[in-house]
């Protein structure tokens, strides 16, 4: 489930009405509207504010002069915000450095970055600013909204502080009563606001609204009373959506689980059953690698199956590499978690010789192991040939066996026991930017099953994962 739509579809049914039933008791909208409008007269009379540029508030005209984008109920009212809100923008003393003081009577200067991400209040801020600083911006009060009015434009918050605003807010200051604060909360995340907005947004390299357009922007006006248990309603059904989010949550870790505990049961020779008549391990490694030795435990699973062996890596691995000499070397490749895997070449760029330094030449069916912290986990597969020459970057081990399925060797490279080991073993300097030893992974142990068992145990794991990612996949639907 889409909890963010759920989100929106109660908002939206919030909006217009159709979330909670109707008190015919109620105060109407239009009784509070006209209370709003006198309330408006008053404040500008008392140079509290500007009255409107196109009409005067008391022309009824001007609150019908548009056509409603959808039906409310009899009692609510259609409003422009800027008839019942006073919207503003800010102001941005330069240069801002100026201006700026440690004192701790200094003004709140609110910034983008003194919001919290999904948060809804603005509690507190970083910086401050002198008085003559104040002169150049404009003060917000606790109560007052701030929207933001540029790049990732329309997200409101509601103040818990005064302060001051640059010219990157948008302040709507409620006229009296008219608004539950909760419930213009409401109103200003839903969607139909955020498309009213967008609609009204301009500027060619980046989108952003000015207080004249926010102003003209129409909302229904619910009776007050019906504002407050409309909020109710939905801080009610957010929460359950809440619960589904942090459900959903615990499924994913999960399933997660799930998924280490398969490969964990795959490398113990305990996912699928054992086939008597596939050629045993020591019969196929006897044929191909006659000098490698045997181990049939290990000190993580000493009871490994009967037609099972361990080899270290580097008795297994035959990849050799290849010096060649790239007249014209492309820029690398990245997949997408930005670690280069590989550069292509056609045959026309490479030549033989003794110049140049030894490169790691990938063919179909090598395993490509990171080295290198945070990406350790990151197994790449070749599963198709290439007609130009794949060039592994250094920080890949590559791992080609002749005794093992390509999907076992990556699957058992993902396998929590490997993951452990891998882990465990990196060294390096530099932070976070540390590598796996070369020389120490050669000696790591690997399972080696019959062929056999191994393409059933890597199909295996493909349909299991496969059923846990559909899972996954309908949560989100």
């Amino acid at each position: 489930m889409d909890t963010q739509k759920l989100r929106q579809r109660i908002l939206d049914l919030a909006i217009r009405g159709k979330l909670v039933p109707q008190d015919p008791n109620d105060e109407p909208a239009s009784v509070l509207l006209e209370r709003i409008r006198a309330e408006k007269e008053r404040l500008i009379a008392e140079g509290k504010i500007k009255r409107p540029k196109a009409k005067k508030s008391t022309d009824k005209s001007h609150y019908q002069n548009f056509t409603p984008p959808f039906d409310i109920p009899d009692s609510w009212e259609w409003v422009r915000l800027g008839d019942v809100c006073d919207v503003a923008r800010g102001g941005s003393p330069r240069p801002i450095k100026s201006y700026l003081t440690y004192r701790v009577d200094g003004i709140n200067w609110i910034k983008i970055g003194d919001t919290e991400k999904d948060g809804k209040f603005i509690n507190s801020t970083k910086e401050r600013i002198i008085p003559e600083g104040a002169l150049k911006s404009r003060l917000v009060h606790k109560g007052d909204f701030l929207l933001t009015n540029s790049m990732s434009f329309g997200r409101p918050y509601i103040l818990n502080i005064d302060g001051c605003i640059h010219d990157g807010w948008l302040v709507i200051s409620p006229i009296g009563n008219v608004f539950d604060k909760d419930f213009l909360y409401l109103l200003l995340s839903s969607e139909y606001a955020y498309y009213q907005f967008s609609e009204k947004a301009s500027g060619s390299a980046v989108s952003n609204l000015n207080s004249d357009k926010v102003a003209e922007s129409i909302f229904p006006l619910p009776p007050l009373e019906t504002q407050r248990i409309i909020v109710r309603e939905c801080e009610k059904l957010t929460s359950f959506a809440q619960t589904i989010d942090n459900e959903k949550k615990d499924l994913e870790i999960t399933i997660a689980l799930t998924k280490s505990k398969i490969l964990d049961l795959a490398m113990q020779g305990k996912l699928v059953p054992q086939d008597p008549a596939d050629e045993p391990a020591t019969d196929m490694l006897r044929r191909i690698n006659p000098k490698a030795k045997i181990i049939t435990d290990n000190p993580h699973y000493t009871q490994l199956p009967d037609n099972w062996v361990y080899l270290s890596l580097s008795d297994i691995n035959t990849y050799k590499s290849s010096t060649v000499t790239p007249a014209n070397m492309p820029e690398q490749l990245f997949d997408l978690y930005s670690v280069p895997i590989f550069s292509t070449l056609t045959p026309e760029n490479i030549h033989g010789g003794e110049i140049g330094s030894a490169k790691q030449v990938i063919n179909k069916g090598d395993v490509l192991l990171c080295k290198i912290n945070p990406h350790l986990n990151r197994v790449w597969e070749i599963i198709e040939d290439s007609h130009n020459v794949q060039i592994a970057s250094s920080e890949w081990i590559v791992v080609r066996s002749e005794l093992h399925h390509p999907s076992f060797l990556k699957w058992y490279f993902n396998s929590p026991e490997f993951r452990a080991l891998l882990s465990s073993q990196v060294s390096g300097v530099g932070g976070s930017l540390t590598r796996a030893q070369p020389a120490i992974v050669k000696g790591y142990l690997v399972p080696v099953p019959p062929m056999e068992e191994q393409a059933r145990i890597s199909k295996a794991i493909e349909h299991w994962f496969e059923c846990l990612d559909s899972i996954i996949s309908g949560l989100s639907n």
